[in-house]
């Protein structure tokens, strides 16, 4: 019925009027080296670590949708209109039977597939086809439901208090450290069962266990990008990058073998057989065994570190630059908790709407990374054009979200706009596919409500309690498959006085 239905479509008076793939406008291709020339070091045009410049530098040059041979023989599509978007999800969720596929952290499947004894797959995010439903829809089931990830929000508020206190005794020169160490701490909550105490002064000597896994996240996400999209000469022999690459996922893996056995031990020796937390859950299931596990605790790590810290330092940024927006979350902050001693609770995080406008605002202004990434599964119809199938196509969010057409002041740090009722808010709704920080559909960030329960706990006790400003120059991303900040997160912290707090 699928063929039928396709070569229904395929024949239909709107295919033939299509406009072909090989007629999308994009940057010259080369032979054997597609379009890397352009992205030399001097002479290139374009830069791997700036993506959304690329974008719209691209956009600007060659419209809406762009086709381009980053690496010989891979045709991938940047799209930029938010109706081309939406039509890519909706032919992904029509497609019954079939699962979203994604091209992306080709060195870390070769890595893990080169190390059957320890991983069953590449894990979630390189792994395609049935593979990768099979452990998606098992680790779903806790990371996906509410009533999972609320059971470590008293957990999770007193590291963020611990935290709190620490961001006042001295200034920094960058924040980031310290925010990297706080999330890293609420991971391993999560991923292991443990306080690996990063905070503890201990800790924070360079040598130790919490400062060697935030480098090792660091390195692997830093080297991802390029692996992906040079000449993946790897394939063959170990590049300088690529064995460091491997070191450092080399020493994530020894941890989470070290932490998970550990806990496997510890529940054949109590005899656990009601699962209290996620990482007893998915031991305690028949459809999962220990490679698969130990696979999800390596993509923890990797991905739990540095998303959360680089967007909570985002969102510092805008607030610091915005007194205005800092002392409305201030004020709602100090609405729900009436002394800093007061937990958060589930229903004090429903109630944080002017929090969680500016967690949205951040992701629209500096989203995780520029855009989605698929790859097309059918043919498609994207702006008059026909689409075949086994595109690669990345979505611009990041790009598109800055354009007039599509947000007025679209430069402004306003949550406003995300208020239902407030003057910044649009008489139409915002198109739903404009801002998709953690993806879309059954591949979207498995982890989205751990991620955002943290960010907006962070939120409510630093406004709560501190005031700080943004003294130094605009601040701009580096694309290391996510977005990091291109310069020291220079906040410093300040106590508010009782007379403050009692207002």
């Amino acid at each position: 019925m699928l063929l039928v239905r396709q070569m229904k479509r395929f024949f239909s008076s709107d295919l033939r009027n299509l406009k072909p793939f090989d007629e999308i406008p994009g940057p010259k291709s080369l032979p054997v080296i597609g379009t890397l020339y352009q992205y030399l070091p001097y002479i290139g045009r374009y830069k791997y670590e700036k993506l959304h410049v690329n974008g719209a530098m691209k956009m600007a040059r060659y419209g809406s949708l762009v086709r381009e041979e980053v690496v010989p023989g891979v045709n991938v599509l940047w799209v930029f209109r938010p109706e081309d978007i939406a039509e890519i999800f909706r032919m992904e969720s029509r497609e019954r039977g079939s699962h979203p596929e994604r091209r992306s952290h080709l060195a870390l499947q070769k890595y893990r597939l080169d190390r059957s004894a320890v991983y069953n797959t590449g894990g979630l995010l390189p792994t395609n086809g049935p593979d990768w439903w099979r452990i998606r829809k098992e680790f779903q089931k806790g990371l996906s439901r509410p009533q999972s990830v609320r059971c470590y929000l008293e957990e999770t508020d007193n590291v963020v208090k611990e935290f709190i206190k620490l961001s006042v005794q001295a200034d920094h020169d960058d924040f980031l450290p310290l925010l990297a160490r706080l999330y890293l701490e609420l991971t391993c909550l999560v991923a292991f069962d443990v306080r690996l105490n990063s905070l503890s002064p201990d800790e924070m000597r360079s040598d130790s266990r919490s400062s060697k896994l935030i480098k090792a996240a660091k390195t692997t996400n830093s080297a991802i990008l390029k692996l992906d999209n040079g000449p993946r000469i790897w394939r063959y022999f170990d590049t300088p990058l690529y064995k460091k690459f491997c070191n450092a996922q080399s020493y994530m893996e020894e941890v989470a073998v070290d932490l998970v056995t550990q806990k496997i031990h510890s529940m054949r020796t109590k005899g656990i057989s009601n699962p209290g937390s996620l990482l007893e859950m998915y031991l305690s299931n028949p459809m999962l065994n220990e490679k698969d596990v130990m696979g999800m605790a390596c993509d923890m790590l990797l991905a739990g570190i540095d998303t959360t810290t680089n967007s909570t330092s985002f969102a510092l940024y805008h607030l610091g630059k915005s007194v205005d927006a800092q002392e409305k979350l201030h004020r709602e902050a100090l609405s729900l908790l009436s002394s800093s001693d007061d937990k958060i609770t589930d229903a004090i995080l429903n109630k944080a709407s002017y929090t969680k406008a500016v967690l949205k605002e951040t992701f629209r202004l500096n989203p995780i990374s520029v855009g989605v990434g698929r790859i097309l599964q059918t043919d498609a119809i994207l702006s008059g054009y026909h689409i075949p199938k086994g595109t690669v196509i990345v979505t611009q969010n990041q790009v598109i979200c800055r354009r007039d057409e599509h947000f007025d002041d679209p430069n402004e740090f306003k949550p406003e706009r995300w208020i239902r009722g407030s003057d910044a808010a649009p008489t139409t709704p915002y198109n739903p596919f404009l801002v998709l920080p953690f993806g879309h559909g059954a591949r979207s960030c498995i982890a989205r409500r751990l991620a955002e329960q943290n960010m907006q706990i962070v939120m409510l006790r630093i406004c709560r309690d501190l005031k700080f400003t943004w003294k130094e120059k605009d601040l701009d991303c580096v694309s290391l498959l996510i977005n990091v900040p291109d310069a020291p997160i220079k906040i410093n912290f300040r106590s508010r006085n009782k007379q403050e707090n009692s207002c």
